[in-house]
């Protein structure tokens, strides 16, 4: 139930992204948490499954954020893969191809400094979509979907403080504490509890993000208590 803003330009993106998870699942901040897999690469590391939620390599001028969506593999079947390796292989070029894939459902977001993608698997099919310039939001269902409750009340709001300066960042952070006016309960709400809608996840940190020909770059902010702004 993670959510990421991003506002595609014409030489890369700047993005927020809120991560949601089981507060009990161990897990690590920012870092190089797989230097000899991965050497470069920069994640917030999940202890255990060992993939990455959030990754960037600096170097090669990637980033990559992994969302769950729902699927099709009901009841899913025994010997399911972690989906936790899909951002840190994106950020070394090598991404999902189509094919069988013994995985739940997820939504990729692949920035470059040359354009940005979803890659979009609901248990059957694998799916590409770009994302245009401008300002967009993606969760658990498709690209700037309506029926994502939280998209819905607050991508006006971001497109409408669209970054165009260094204080992109700020802006886009106050709209985010404007939306914890919202019971973390409500589905509209992007710092979220969603134990109520039936997963056992809430929120944990936010990222913000730059990709671009002058660099790709993330800062975390870890919220004092799960789902809770502080």
């Amino acid at each position: 139930m993670c959510t990421v803003v991003i506002d595609v330009t014409d030489d890369g993106a700047r993005l927020l992204a809120v991560r949601d998870e089981d507060p009990q699942r161990a897990w690590d901040d920012l870092g190089e948490w797989w230097p000899e897999r991965y050497p470069g690469a920069i994640g917030v590391h999940d202890r255990r499954a060992g993939g990455a939620w959030l990754a960037l390599n600096p170097e090669a001028g990637r980033l990559a954020v992994l969302l769950n969506r729902a699927d099709v593999l009901d009841p899913a079947p025994e010997g399911l893969l972690s989906r936790g390796s899909l951002a840190l292989e994106s950020v070394e070029g090598r991404s999902p191809q189509p094919g069988r894939m013994p995985m739940h459902g997820f939504n990729l977001l692949e920035v470059t400094p040359q354009g940005s993608r979803v890659l979009s698997w609901d248990g059957d099919e694998l799916r590409e979509t770009p994302v245009p310039h401008g300002v967009h939001m993606i969760a658990h269902d498709d690209l700037d979907d309506p029926r994502t409750a939280r998209i819905d009340a607050w991508l006006p709001q971001f497109a409408a403080a669209r970054p165009e300066d260094d204080g992109w960042a700020d802006r886009w952070v106050e709209v985010l504490a404007e939306s914890t006016a919202l019971s973390p309960e409500d589905d509209r709400a992007i710092i979220r509890d969603n134990n109520p809608h039936g997963y056992p996840t809430m929120s944990l940190l936010f990222c913000t993000a730059e990709v671009s020909a002058e660099g790709t770059s993330a800062r975390s902010h870890v919220l004092s208590e799960p789902g809770r702004w502080a």
